[in-house]
């Protein structure tokens, strides 16, 4: 198996064994249509004024690059990331892959004012009641990991449930599954998921292919003002980086570099 089917597997362990603890009724019961810090709205608003947006990822490790930071500490870096303009905080948290939990979610959330994207693989609608649980204000649908159907369900559930969402695609072949579920923001990752390579042209070459009015996130990869500017050519302004900020000796200049 390739990693991300490795990472679906476990996934799907892992779900069934949060609903023994927590049953979909049970997080149905906690969850209230509580208020959205507004990631859609902050996307989509940064896309017409054409003013860059940084959101910034928050992980322990990855697959691709190992053990990203030593002494992890996700509110630290929640902090540093909104002080500095930071739009949007997006937190990891698949936890065997990449070290992440659930419960980072509530902790950035109770520590910064920003929208909070929960970034993981979903593959149930039970993870959306989840991430709502949690504090989540938007969530990640990856179409390559989904059917049609799965997709629509979680984003019918996140939309009742007032949580925004990125769908997120890699290949052509997934741009007319994208345009069919309607949701106003689709991420185009550059990073392949199966085989963990990475370019940079995946995202002008997709969004060639996709209407104006779908709004775009670039995703991985991002390194350098020059990358910025590049993707400002093709009418995107919104971007999902993580390891060159988390990298970064100095975080707080390598975004306002980005910015």
């Amino acid at each position: 198996m390739n990693i991300l089917d490795k990472i679906c597997q476990n996934k799907k362990k892992e779900i069934f064994e949060d609903k023994k603890k927590y049953s979909i009724n049970t997080l149905e019961k906690c969850v209230k249509k509580s208020k959205n810090r507004g990631f859609k709205n902050l996307i989509l608003e940064k896309n017409v004024k054409k003013e860059n947006n940084l959101i910034g990822e928050i992980k322990q490790r990855s697959p691709s690059a190992g053990q990203i930071i030593k002494n992890y500490d996700p509110v630290s870096y929640a902090k540093i990331y909104e002080k500095n303009g930071i739009g949007a905080i997006s937190v990891l948290t698949e936890k065997k892959f990449f070290k992440g939990s659930l419960d980072d979610l509530s902790l950035v959330q109770h520590n910064t004012t920003i929208p909070i994207l929960r970034k993981d693989f979903i593959l149930d609608p039970y993870q959306v009641l989840q991430s709502k649980f949690y504090n989540a204000d938007a969530i990640l649908i990856i179409l390559s990991i989904l059917s049609f159907n799965q997709a629509k369900e979680i984003l019918d559930t996140a939309n009742k449930y007032n949580i925004d969402c990125l769908v997120e695609i890699h290949k052509f072949d997934e741009i007319d599954f994208a345009l069919k579920l309607n949701n106003p923001i689709i991420g185009i990752n550059n990073r392949n998921l199966k085989k963990l390579n990475i370019n940079l042209d995946n995202t002008k070459d997709l969004r060639k292919q996709i209407p104006e009015n779908f709004t775009l996130i670039a995703e991985s990869g991002i390194n350098s003002k020059q990358d910025i500017i590049e993707y400002n050519k093709t009418g995107i302004y919104n971007f999902l980086i993580g390891e060159s900020l988390l990298k970064s000796k100095d975080i707080s200049k390598k975004i306002k570099e980005l910015i």
